[in-house]
């Protein structure tokens, strides 16, 4: 479990390095082909964006799924489970947030332990037994003990910078004074329609690698809390069967979701914030035989 935790790890970091490389990249042919200054000033506007999603995220997120926060009274099981967790984990308890939704799902947010909630859906708390629960609330729990909601906030920021540049560069190359175009310009403008054209693409698939190593990487993480690899899978064993696309369709936060709360499949799954849920499984299972 320690090397599957360390492993994940490592692959985040690598790819949210190269995701920095990537606006240097971009960065530089503004820079070489427009003017540097203008550079600076779209990843201001990122830096601000970003703070911003960063201090009022936890609370939007909650509030556009309908999530109700309870006390320990109006849900003894789920309240104990969390509590527990968190005191075996080192954690402040989190706020403890419930949705009306019948499918089985959960979502856990806060840019840090000592700003996070865990939210479970009705369906999740009716269709799994005392282990099962657990294990999904190990999961959410594994998130923000791995500061996960910051990774992915600054993931989501550095794709929207990468998506101010493509937009910059469209405008810049189509408005531009053509009398300015020597040979150099003419090879700049070519790369800059292609990194244009090609940008927010590539930023996606690499918010969403993120996203899905940091899946695998609460999966690990939980499983260690509760020393019972077996709990989890068989929860996603039945979230298998029934699904857990949510009623309330929200594309902005279904990367904090347990599961996929989206509907839709093949080609879609390509750019799903989740891994596939077998192989998800499959690696628990690995890890139980490998304890």
């Amino acid at each position: 479990m320690y090397s599957a935790i360390a492993s994940n790890k490592r692959k985040t970091v690598f790819i949210l390095s190269g995701f920095i490389a990537f606006i240097a990249g971009i960065s530089w042919l503004i820079g070489a082909s427009y003017d540097p200054g203008t550079a600076y000033f779209i990843l201001s506007i990122g830096i601000v964006y970003a703070a911003i999603s960063y201090f009022t995220g936890s609370r939007l997120s909650l509030a556009v799924n309908g999530a109700k926060e309870i006390q320990k009274s109006d849900n003894p099981r789920m309240w104990r489970i969390v509590e527990n967790l968190a005191i075996t984990d080192g954690l402040p308890m989190p706020k403890v947030y419930i949705m009306d939704d019948p499918s089985p799902n959960a979502f856990a947010t806060g840019r840090d332990p000592e700003h996070a909630a865990v939210c479970a859906t009705t369906g999740l708390l009716e269709i799994m037994d005392d282990s099962e629960l657990e294990g999904v609330l190990a999961h959410e729990m594994g998130h923000v003990k791995n500061y996960d909601i910051r990774v992915s906030m600054i993931a989501f920021a550095l794709t929207a910078v990468i998506s101010l540049m493509a937009d910059f560069i469209l405008h810049m190359t189509w408005f531009r004074n053509r009398d300015d175009e020597g040979n150099n310009n003419q090879v700049l403008m070519l790369l800059g329609i292609v990194a244009a054209i090609v940008a927010p693409l590539v930023a996606t698939l690499i918010q969403l690698a993120i996203s899905r190593k940091r899946e695998y990487l609460a999966d690990a993480t939980g499983a260690l809390t509760t020393r019972y690899p077996e709990g989890l899978a068989n929860a996603l064993r039945k979230i298998e069967q029934t699904g857990s696309a949510l009623r309330k369709q929200n594309t902005a936060t279904a990367h904090f979701f347990f599961a996929n709360p989206l509907r839709g499949h093949s080609i879609s799954n390509l750019f799903s914030t989740h891994p596939p849920l077998e192989e998800r499984i499959a690696r628990l299972e690995h890890m139980e035989t490998h304890a």
